[in-house]
């Protein structure tokens, strides 16, 4: 279980290090360039799900096994920290249209639990 646990950890901590590092590029080109944010919308959610698969890959990576439940929980506790953080810090519940782009970020993060589970070397040494 706290293979588990750290595997969580180090995937949120990737997916929330690649959103600051993905929120910095789009600001300065937001800022820099003639671009408006409503023309960003889907490239900034193909690199959201993009980065859910990473941290995905991550925590299965870490986990070395059960790699869709070590990316589902990554998903899911991604989803209830950024909803936490809305309810509770700016006061706004999720919209129809916020759960469903968190489910499609759930299903990302178990599919790359379930690619870093067979990446991961110390499961190549035991085939």
């Amino acid at each position: 279980m706290s293979r588990l646990g750290s595997a969580l950890v180090y995937g949120v901590a990737t997916i929330f290090v690649l959103a600051a590092f993905v929120s910095f590029v789009f600001s300065l080109l937001l800022k820099w360039t003639d671009l408006h944010e409503s023309s960003l919308t889907w490239i900034i959610f193909a690199v959201s799900v993009i980065s859910m698969f990473i941290g995905g890959i991550v925590a299965g990576g870490k986990s070395q096994e059960k790699g869709w439940l070590a990316g589902g929980l990554t998903g899911l506790s991604f989803t209830v920290i950024v909803f936490l953080f809305q309810f509770l810090g700016i006061e706004k519940p999720f919209t129809v249209e916020q759960w469903l782009y968190h489910l499609g970020f759930l299903i990302a993060a178990s599919l790359g639990g379930i690619v870093g589970v067979n990446l991961s070397p110390a499961r190549r040494e035991r085939a």
